[in-house]
């Protein structure tokens, strides 16, 4: 066999065992992972279209129609992160020259007015300051004057802090438009057609579409078996309690929450107020470098307003809700204050 000389050398780097850090986790995302969900992903390997993979996609979801309470036959898994969530759901109702609704109040819908845009869609932004929401009766306003399409709304705003009610605004929105679109979706790799195909949502013989994420899908079934043992009212009142916890810590330091309308506060991730003075970036890194807490700061259009803490999954516990307000207190006396 003829020998080759190689362009590029093993990297060094490999040669060393993978160092993970242990971190507690308490921004908006990722969480830490609980011991079973853990387990599942060191499992091996089975093919993504065996009977069994069938199964366990079917498991899913099963406990996704519970977790959303809903029996819509069309309930799947995207395979790719909640930007590609976004996507499959704008690529698949929008068209060019479609009018689209879009409520811009954090990172989430100015996304969602990005991608309007790419598509080609008219892009109508109802536009508010961080922190802010939208009444039913200026939706309707918006959809009188625009007819649009597609409405747009972020019902938990995780850059702000902000829960968007939504009570009374599906009447407005009935229509669908999968299946009555003119033109084919952007993207073959998120046309929801096919990904209802292989995720058995049609009632048809599952046909090859893309390699699904295997390892991810066994840990993702652990997750909704948790939380379906645990009860779904449970697990709101662990977060709620939780969080009502880490409020009255926080203002027992003197900060303040972002989100002045305690009934418009995520009951997941919390955002305080960055402290007149400080740089909201010492903070963060002081709670790192000393803790191994994650907190961050603002995303979008709440970067330099706010700190973000997130409550999680199994890290809603009072116990860390007392941790990381023991970092924050002590980060507060050690970082740099600007005098006023």
């Amino acid at each position: 066999m003829a020998s080759h000389q190689l362009l590029v050398a093993p990297p060094q780097a490999l040669r060393k065992p993978l160092f993970v850090p242990s971190r507690l986790l308490l921004g908006p995302g990722p969480s830490n992972l609980a011991p079973r969900v853990l387990a599942a992903g060191g499992l091996q390997m089975i093919g993504h279209m065996h009977k069994e993979m069938y199964q366990i996609m079917d498991e899913i979801k099963q406990g996704i129609q519970y977790v959303f309470q809903t029996r819509n036959p069309l309930t799947l898994v995207i395979s790719g992160s909640g930007h590609c969530a976004l996507e499959a759901a704008l690529f698949n109702l929008l068209e060019p020259g479609d009018s689209f609704l879009v409520g811009a109040n954090g990172i989430w819908g100015q996304r969602a007015v990005d991608i309007g845009e790419r598509i080609g869609a008219h892009v109508h932004p109802m536009i508010k300051d961080p922190g802010g929401h939208y009444t039913l009766q200026e939706v309707e306003a918006g959809l009188a004057q625009h007819k649009p399409v597609l409405l747009f709304l972020t019902h938990g705003e995780s850059s702000t802090g902000v829960l968007q009610p939504l009570d009374g605004y599906g009447e407005l929105c009935h229509r669908g438009k999968i299946y009555t679109r003119k033109t084919k979706p952007f993207s073959f790799y998120l046309d929801i057609k096919w990904l209802a195909n292989i995720w058995g949502c049609d009632d048809k013989p599952r046909m090859y579409h893309h390699t699904t994420p295997v390892i991810n899908l066994y840990s993702l079934r652990e997750s909704l078996a948790l939380i379906a043992e645990q009860g779904l009212e449970n697990s709101w009142r662990q977060h709620r309690e939780a969080t009502a916890y880490l409020h009255g810590r926080l203002q027992g330091l003197g900060l303040q929450l972002f989100v002045r309308d305690t009934a418009l506060r995520l009951p997941t991730v919390t955002t305080v107020a960055v402290p007149t003075g400080y740089d909201w970036r010492d903070i963060v890194k002081y709670i790192m470098d000393h803790f191994d807490i994650e907190i961050t700061g603002g995303l979008g259009p709440s970067v330099g307003k706010v700190l973000r803490i997130g409550l999680l999954g199994c890290n809603a516990t009072r116990e860390n809700v007392d941790r990381v307000t023991e970092a924050l207190k002590e980060a507060l006396q050690c970082c740099p204050k600007k005098k006023l």
